[in-house]
């Protein structure tokens, strides 16, 4: 949880602190918009995922992790777009706070299923990895072509996308 905090919150800034490199959008934030914040939670999630499986060798942990990451991506923007829908506006701390809600409430998710031994079995392991891969994959397709959605809109700017 606490490498997903810091990457998270690192990786709003990679971007533009590489010059905005290529490699950089697809591991971090390329604009403001509430999918490109998504990904903040998502990049180091899944390496977080990764690096469990194949250094300490416990695939156990992938469909847990997959469920937990799904209630962080949906948490981000349903609690951006409530508070934006009542308050008329956006407010950073506010959006940090966000963030970090989303990223306890998926650890949150993750660890108590695992803890629980829910989704343990083989298969459910095989549709936790693929979960993820799938995650990172639509990541980076719609980092550099994403869909005309507000979800990806730049709300300072009205761009999407690269």
């Amino acid at each position: 949880m606490l490498l997903t905090l810091l990457l998270g919150n690192l990786l709003h800034f990679v971007y533009d602190w590489t010059g905005q490199a290529s490699w950089a959008a697809y591991i971090s934030a390329v604009n403001e918009s509430t999918w490109e914040h998504m990904k903040l939670l998502a990049v180091p999630w899944i390496l977080w995922t990764a690096m469990t499986i194949l250094i300490e060798r416990r695939a156990d942990c992938a469909a847990p992790r997959a469920a937990g990451l799904l209630t962080g991506l949906i948490l981000i923007p349903a609690l951006f777009y409530t508070y934006t829908g009542i308050c008329g506006k956006s407010v950073d701390v506010v959006n940090v706070l966000i963030f970090q809600a989303a990223v306890l409430a998926a650890w949150l998710v993750s660890r108590g299923l695992q803890r629980r031994g829910s989704l343990s079995a083989p298969l459910w392991q095989v549709l936790g990895i693929l979960v993820q891969l799938g995650a990172a994959a639509v990541f980076a397709v719609w980092t550099v072509n994403p869909p005309e959605l507000p979800l990806f809109v730049d709300p300072t700017n009205g761009t999407r996308g690269v």
